[in-house]
């Protein structure tokens, strides 16, 4: 491993325990005196002290040291955990991350930066200093648990041979050992080679440590953790505590799993899409031979399908992510929200283990974060409201995730006074989005709040009124292949729902002709295809389409006619109905024939030509012609809206 990928690791690491320190810090406001997670906390900004120290990123090391000072106190019970100790460290929180951003980019921090910097250094260094004058001296083992023996550790161990390419010092593990005590070393050379095979890159020493110290046995190990093949460590502590050998840890258990870079599961993702575009040329020239000479071939190919299926699903599987890790950025955004506004909301999250593809979650992040202020801004009352209707004075947020299909739902509720369809109508007559006595269903008007400049605010807030922010909610979900929708009930809340594809690399789809060009339409929307009877077409009054299938009646929709083109023929008896369902909504496609199915590889349409409605994306066919990639959503508001183009 080099340093680059070295800094890939540690800034992918020190991200997360970045999220869990702010998590277990807004757990701390709820819990004061949770002895657990102070534990966490502190192990948080140790292991990244720790871990900027090793990488030579001493601005990071530096505030942490301070930040560590204070938690300490906090740990040992010199200092009580307050409302204005929680604010100044989820203060100090922000800034470790800009100053890991900073480190990312090689850049340095703005000179406004600093002063806020050694603002919250000063701060911190004021807590300690009030803690010292108000309780004993603490123990001169730094960051010891407050009244805990001395332990004495014997620690064998060898580093990886690699250590020195990767731009670490070994010691620097020594130096890491020594914060939590009395260090003692001796190296064995026994594994140097003679000086003529000696590679000056390679480190071939080995080291028994004693180390002295109150610290638990956890930290001891996260300090050599980073450095040393687990394999080749030994810890055993002689003294106060009992037993010996390597017990059961942490590092051991991680062998079983492996921390891979993103970009480097997506080059597997593409590598699969172009072996499954190979696939289905391959199938295509097997198919146009003679019976007696493809019989073996077409085994062969099946086979290659089913294992390219299985290959496909164990790599997404390596793409998708519990919706965890993003739910856990929103309790600080609505605890900071929440203060702005001065309400009192709570933050629910329900299926935090339902998974998303990471990409999807990561360009999902921002319409959520909108939605969430919009929710405490504009859904939750101020609390003399809440209390005047009969509600409780605390208001709730609530962001839930599920699978159904193919398709991930996010919801993000409030229990506020709920949109005020008439107060919206009139709002838009104003803005002129509606002619003045025009009749709107509630649907309808919901749906306005997410057109371009449509506001209900009277004022302009910090936080909102300016009227943009939905439609390109509305827009951004859009381009991931997704739909959004609002429903409403008057004094009793709002839910806006995400609905969102598994995944944005492949899917399987059900190959359609239309006017001679080919069409892909997802094969999970597909309920059935039947050749419409004789009859069952019809003409409404306002020209809308719709056929009988079954006796259902379903809005019909002619692809050849949506796109301009020639028909093949214009009966629709001669036609094939492929029927697709969204939500509660069944609509039929109207094409020329079905041209088989097979997987295929998205690729995504230039946002320089902007994306038509009822086009998600493109893709290549086995028989190398590019195709449209139908979006589901899009085809059926056109469906339910008559908007679709008529023979002329």
């Amino acid at each position: 491993m080099d340093r680059a990928e070295l800094l890939e690791l540690f800034f992918q690491e020190s991200g997360e325990r970045l999220r869990e320190l702010e998590a277990s810090l807004l757990g701390l406001e709820r819990a004061p005196g949770d002895a657990d997670l102070l534990g966490l906390v502190f192990r948080c900004a140790h292991n990244l002290k720790g871990g900027s120290a090793m990488m030579g990123f001493t601005e990071i090391t530096r505030f942490t040291h301070a930040l560590e000072a204070t938690l300490d106190q906090l740990r040992s019970g010199r200092r009580p955990v307050t409302r204005e100790i929680v604010d100044t460290l989820l203060a100090s929180a922000d800034v470790l991350q800009a100053l890991l951003a900073h480190a990312q980019r090689e850049t340095e921090p703005a000179p406004a930066e600093r002063e806020t910097i050694e603002r919250l250094i000063a701060v911190l260094a004021a807590f300690v200093g009030a803690a010292a004058t108000a309780a004993p001296a603490p123990p001169p083992v730094a960051a010891a648990d407050a009244g805990a023996e001395p332990v004495r550790y014997e620690i064998d161990f060898r580093v990886a041979p690699d250590l020195l390419r990767r731009g670490l010092d070994p010691l620097d593990v020594i130096d890491a050992l020594a914060d939590l005590g009395e260090v003692s070393a001796v190296v064995d050379a026994s594994a140097l080679p003679p000086l003529g095979e000696l590679d000056p890159e390679q480190c071939y020493l080995a080291w028994t440590l004693r180390l002295l110290t109150r610290h638990p046995r956890e930290e001891v190990e996260r300090c050599v953790e980073f450095a040393v093949d687990p394999d080749a460590i030994t810890i055993r502590s002689v003294g106060a505590a009992p037993g010996g050998g390597r017990a059961p840890r942490a590092i051991a258990d991680d062998a079983a799993a492996v921390r891979v870079p993103v970009r480097k599961v997506d080059q597997l993702v593409d590598l699969v899409g172009e072996l499954a575009t190979t696939h289905a040329m391959l199938a295509q020239i097997v198919n146009g031979l003679a019976p007696e000479r493809g019989t073996r071939l077409h085994e062969v190919v099946g086979q290659i399908d089913r294992q390219l299926r299985e290959l496909h699903e164990g790599i997404m599987a390596v793409r998708m992510v519990s919706v965890r890790t993003l739910f856990a950025r929103f309790p600080r955004l609505v605890r900071d929200l929440a203060a702005a506004t001065g309400k009192p909301v709570v933050l629910e999250t329900v299926g935090e283990d339902t998974e998303l593809d990471k990409t999807v979650m990561e360009l999902v992040a921002d319409p959520l974060t909108h939605l969430l202020r919009n929710a405490v801004d504009h859904g939750i009352e101020p609390p003399a409201t809440r209390r005047a209707a009969g509600k409780p004075a605390l208001g709730t947020v609530r962001i839930a995730a599920f699978q159904q299909g193919g398709h991930v739902y996010i919801e993000v509720a409030d229990d506020g006074g709920g949109l005020d369809s008439a107060r919206i109508v009139a709002k838009a007559v104003e803005a002129g989005l509606l002619a003045p006595g025009e009749s709107v269903s509630d649907d309808e008007a919901l749906a306005l709040i997410m057109r371009p400049g449509f506001t209900t605010a009277d004022a302009v807030t910090q936080l909102s009124g300016r009227g943009v922010g939905m439609d390109v909610v509305r827009r951004n979900v859009a381009t991931l292949g997704g739909s959004l929708t609002a429903r409403s009930t008057p004094g009793q809340g709002t839910t806006f729902r995400i609905e969102l594809p598994l995944t944005l690399a492949m899917l399987d789809g059900q190959v359609l002709e239309v006017a001679g060009q080919p069409l892909v339409l997802p094969l999970i929307a597909i309920t059935e295809s039947v050749r419409p009877a004789p009859g069952s077409v019809h003409v409404l009054a306002d020209r809308t389409e719709v056929v009988i299938v079954r006796g259902a009646t379903l809005p019909l929709v002619r692809l050849h006619r949506l796109f301009g083109q020639a028909p093949a023929d214009d009966d629709p008896t001669h036609g094939i109905a492929v029927i697709v369902e969204h939500e509660t909504r069944r609509a039929a496609l109207l094409v020329d024939a079905l041209a088989g199915q097979q997987q295929i590889v998205v690729k995504s349409l230039d946002t320089g030509y902007g994306r038509p409605d009822g086009m998600a994306a493109a893709t290549i066919l086995g028989d190398g012609r590019v195709a449209l990639i139908l979006d589901v959503p899009g085809l059926m508001r056109l469906a339910s809206n008559g908007r679709r183009k008529t023979a002329a």
